[in-house]
């Protein structure tokens, strides 16, 4: 699309007027992702169940550009082949994204684009950028810190919003702004005020106003949702005089609010709980508000309690995804938050010599609303092998353990052991993989070293672990492990071999810090790095029990690292 700017606004080429951008629902749960860490907008979303994401952020590379890159990052420009095809799997999973611009680090640096570039036109040709080349329909203005009191870059982002506007309007595409702004517990402090005054007088239309209700810095001890609550009211009273045709309903209509799941920046005096989750949850589906959010979907697990201000973990002890399963719900209108839970073993795999037996945690959490009571049963077990789950009825949040017994005559293989959770109408499951040994113990305990069934079972792997065919050592098939920045890779397997004995875990490995070793009734590694295969041997000498856990993995950020014909004698 060729794009030509004037003083009178946007003149677009003949490519201007087609699109495919779809208006956002009326109420709509949007996440910020923090995509500045490497992570998979796409592969967050489903993990979360946030169809909808806030994508932050989009600014210039230093203070005078007018060039808009993902996080200022010159090597993130504004492009299809940057996150495009991320964008491209949300939207067919049914939801959408609004690219945010600004953030606090651009406002506070100078390179929020309109501080930056001091020209209307080529503010309001970024825009128009990240519109047609994402096909997005809203785009959020995170303005904090500097970016509050630099009147002139005020009053460009709004004469930059109108000249967008009109462009859209006239090319038949939808589009909604956003400003997302910090907020006292009783409303916009004057400079925010100030921003949407500025909006007004330019004749740039605000759909929606965002309150950043957290990180309040006030010395006071804070009930986050009721103070959420006490501000998103004030602000309703300042729409309405700043915009008094509106009705109420339009009025709480035009309004967000974000929250900071557990610790937020200030410190624990400021704690967003889950129980805050819920009633923020009720109240904004009562007053029919626009945007439910919160920073930022990486916060959204219990990896650090105490910490506070990450940007991976909430700093409180919580359920993974507990808060994206809580808002989700209001996108599309809301509606009582309904009760929920899940399921899980750990480990998801474990090896039994005949006669003997094994256990695994069966681990349940509340994903929304009340905990219940649930019940557990086990099923799958074959001959010769029996499972059960004590305690049989745990309430969500609890944990039982499975145990599973071989008898003598049990037969060598690998089995799916199914353990069922229900309470009231609610159904889950999760598969024990279980794999009884040959009698002894020994070599042949180790099952799959070769890869060569296509599948990884009876290995466990963290997210991306995969069986390949190419590279392999041996056969037709390798174990591929998928190091990340947050992640080392591993997969395992657990075995029972012959208590207090000598064995040597071997195998050929490929690829930058490749770790394979053993833990558990043993603990001995060996790693290499090495562009081609490489042999390992790994010596160990088993417990009283025999259990050991056998691993490959690489380390945090370095590549995939490969394995084959791993073997125990």
């Amino acid at each position: 699309m060729t794009t030509v700017l004037a003083s009178a606004g946007l003149v677009l080429g003949a490519g201007g007027a087609a699109h495919a951008a779809t208006p956002l629902p009326a109420h709509v749960f949007a996440p910020y992702f923090e995509a500045y860490n490497g992570d998979s907008p796409a592969d967050l979303a489903q993990k979360s169940g946030a169809k909808y994401l806030t994508m932050a952020f989009v600014q210039t590379e230093a203070k005078g550009s007018c060039t808009p890159y993902w996080n200022g990052d010159k090597g993130q420009p504004v492009s299809a082949s940057v996150f495009g095809a991320d964008f491209a799997t949300i939207r067919s999973r049914g939801g959408d994204v609004i690219p945010s611009f600004g953030g606090y680090a651009a406002d506070n640096g100078g390179t929020e684009i309109a501080d930056s570039c001091t020209s209307v036109d080529a503010i309001a040709a970024a825009y128009e950028k990240v519109i047609t080349t994402y096909e997005v329909s809203r785009l959020d203005m995170d303005i904090e810190d500097n970016s509050l009191t630099n009147k002139a870059g005020i009053d460009r982002r709004n004469q930059a919003i109108k000249k967008v506007q009109d462009w859209a309007a006239a090319n038949g595409r939808p589009l909604q702004v956003s400003y997302t702004l910090p907020t006292t517990t009783s409303g916009l402090a004057s400079s925010g005020l100030a921003v949407l005054k500025s909006a007004k007088a330019a004749g740039a239309q605000v759909d929606v106003v965002n309150l950043m209700t957290f990180d309040y810095y006030d010395g006071a001890t804070h009930h986050m949702a009721t103070d959420t609550q006490t501000a998103a009211t004030g602000l309703h009273d300042q729409l309405a005089a700043l915009y008094p045709a509106k009705t109420p309903a339009q009025l709480w209509g035009m309004i967000g609010v974000t929250e900071m799941p557990g610790i937020d920046d200030y410190g624990p005096a400021e704690t967003f709980t889950t129980a805050d989750a819920t009633a923020v949850y009720d109240w904004a589906s009562g007053k029919g508000i626009n945007t439910l959010s919160f920073w930022a979907l990486q916060r959204d697990n219990g990896g650090c309690p105490g910490t506070g201000g990450s940007d991976s973990c909430s700093g409180i002890v919580q359920d993974p995804w507990y808060f994206s399963h809580t808002f989700a719900p209001f996108t599309g209108g809301g509606g009582p938050v309904a009760d929920d839970f899940s399921l899980a073993v750990a480990p998801g795999s474990a090896s039994v010599a005949p006669g003997g037996s094994t256990s695994a945690a069966v681990n349940t959490a509340v994903v929304s609303g009340a905990a219940h009571a649930v019940a557990l049963t086990a099923s799958g077990a074959p001959a010769g092998v029996t499972a059960s789950v004590d305690p049989a009825t745990v309430t969500a949040g609890g944990s039982a353990r499975l145990t599973v017994t071989a008898s003598a005559s049990a037969a060598p293989g690998t089995y799916p052991i199914t353990v069922t959770g229900t309470a009231g109408g609610l159904t889950h499951t999760a598969v024990l993989t279980l794999t009884v040994s040959g009698p002894g113990g020994g070599s042949g305990a180790l099952v799959n070293g070769g890869f060569e069934s296509g599948a990884l079972a009876p290995w466990t792997c963290e997210s991306g672990g995969s069986v390949v065919g190419t590279p392999a050592h041996g056969g037709s098939y390798a174990l591929k492990t998928a190091p990340t920045s947050s992640q080392t890779g591993e997969c395992a397997q657990t075995l029972t071999l012959a208590p207090n004995t000598k064995y040597t875990l071997a195998g050929w490995v490929q690829g930058s810090y490749a770790y394979l070793g053993v833990r558990g009734g043993a603990s001995a590694s060996a790693w290499t790095s090495s562009a081609g295969w490489s042999r390992l041997a790994v010596p160990f000498t088993t417990g009283a029990s025999g259990t050991v856990t056998v691993y490959l993995h690489g380390w945090y950020g370095q590549g995939a690292v490969y394995g084959d014909d791993l073997s125990v004698g």
